[in-house]
């Protein structure tokens, strides 16, 4: 008769399905931290157009130096171009560990800190350096070393610390440097609808010139722009639609094929979920819902399901990508339904499709959801291993 499980062989096993649970966890992801406080969305929303956020959850070691919406203001205030302010955010990102408690223990009651700043070489000398001074009755005093020793901002609380991972800590104003708001060239200007017409996606370019949705696009790709591309086949055979849609319905179709963040391949894959697009303003969504099946990265309407199929072009703050349908929002596609059974008697049809839109197509929505979730593949064979190892423990 086989014995029953130990005390120490069902604790082993808990632990063991613990540890495996935790290593496989995802990194700390910043966007998500400062998502939950309203009052610092402003600096959130730059981190991300700068793309700042994602070279902080590329790190294992870091300190947020988050300032609110008031202290953003400021600085936006000075009219800046985002390039610049980039430089000054990245003076805010310390590429040490600071959780409240070390910042109360530090040697001596002072250090110099190395930002990011400092880490991309643009900075001159020691401009890079934050100063972090513990103060008189506890206060915590930080300015930039090329601010003339002055300490402009303080420590107001911890947001978020995952020790010795991240530490999110909120001061009180924008770090002052002369040589992070010093004017800052931006990348050469890409062209587009040239790199479009080049790889395959010419028929995609010519609507987006002829419709005047070309601007929106090219204003963007300085802030970061992800644009999601039929290609000329694909296009050819939407025509039928295209042409049946209002002028502005038109721009708000190619509007919703971008998104105004740059947002590489594993960008997309770790950061599933809905976004907001071009086309959206506050009347309209105009969103949609990425989701990854391992490499495969699709994109989810409620009219239709397309897939990437390529990469045209991957050059921060521009990429492009191949799919092989055209997005169709349902603010100018009506929802496809599934047929109603055969035995209930159909009556007239009184559900004619939005402009444009023709049943005949093969770009439907997938009628069928994936309804496990909790556990990827990689989390889930760890579980299974935790477990086999518990039984060879009983």
């Amino acid at each position: 008769m086989p014995h029953p499980p130990t005390l120490t062989s069902t604790l082993a096993l808990s632990a063991l399905f613990l540890f495996l649970l935790s290593s496989t966890s995802q990194a700390h992801n910043i966007t998500r931290i400062l998502a939950k406080h309203p009052e610092l969305s402003s600096f959130n929303h730059y981190l991300t157009l700068t793309h700042l956020a994602t070279e902080i959850n590329r790190r294992q070691t870091i300190t947020v130096l988050a300032i609110d919406n008031a202290a953003m203001s400021s600085l936006l205030s000075k009219g800046l171009p985002v390039y610049t302010i980039k430089n000054v955010l990245s003076l805010h990102v310390l590429v040490d560990y600071f959780g409240a408690k070390k910042l109360h223990q530090i040697t001596h009651g002072t250090t110099l800190a190395s930002s990011m700043f400092q880490a991309t070489g643009v900075a001159a000398g020691t401009s890079g350096y934050v100063n972090i001074t513990n103060l008189k009755g506890g206060k915590v005093g930080f300015g930039a070393q090329d601010n003339d020793g002055k300490l402009n901002s303080f420590y107001v609380k911890s947001v978020q610390e995952i020790p010795y991972n991240i530490s999110v800590l909120q001061i009180s104003q924008v770090l002052t440097s002369a040589e992070a708001e010093a004017p800052t060239a931006g990348p050469s200007q890409l062209n587009l609808t040239a790199i479009l017409s080049k790889q395959g996606c010419k028929a995609f370019a010519d609507l987006l010139i002829s419709s005047g949705a070309d601007t929106t696009f090219e204003t963007n790709i300085d802030g970061g722009l992800t644009v999601f591309c039929p290609t000329d086949a694909i296009i050819n055979g939407f025509l039928p639609k295209y042409k049946n849609l209002t002028t502005s319905q038109k721009v708000s179709l190619l509007l919703y094929h971008g998104i105004p963040v740059y947002q590489s391949l594993q960008m997309l894959k770790s950061n599933n979920g809905l976004v907001n697009t071009l086309a959206t303003d506050k009347a309209n969504k105009f969103d949609f819902t990425v989701q990854n099946d391992g490499e495969v990265v699709s994109l989810e309407t409620e009219v239709v399901t397309a897939k990437i199929t390529g990469t045209l072009i991957d050059e921060e703050p521009l990429v492009i990508y191949k799919v092989n349908k055209v997005l169709q929002p349902t603010e100018l596609f009506k929802v496809k339904t599934a047929p109603a059974p055969k035995e209930v008697a159909e009556g007239p049809d009184d559900s004619a499709d939005a402009p444009g839109s023709d049943d005949s197509e093969d770009q439907t929505a997938d009628s069928d959801k994936n309804g496990v979730a909790g556990l990827d593949g990689g989390r889930l064979g760890m579980v299974v291993l935790s477990l086999c190892v518990g039984v060879l423990l009983l």
